[in-house]
């Protein structure tokens, strides 16, 4: 598991998508579940908040079927 600090204006889908890659519902909520309390900060971080990582597998692609063409 990876530690990270928070700077002033951090989102949780911005941090999850720069050090994970993915920012879907299962990596919020391991987040989440990782850093009790953190949802009480709100949609922007403030500066300073140690906030641990979750280990999750990598999303599989998926293929966009578009039936009209």
């Amino acid at each position: 598991m990876t530690t990270m600090l928070s700077r002033d204006g951090d989102l949780v889908p911005q941090l999850l998508w720069l050090s994970l890659g993915r920012d879907d519902d299962e990596a919020e909520e391991a987040l989440y579940m990782l850093n009790p309390g953190l949802e009480l900060y709100g949609p922007v971080l403030p500066a300073g908040i140690t906030i641990k990582l979750p280990v999750l597998p990598e999303l599989m692609p998926t293929t966009v079927v578009n039936i009209w063409d």
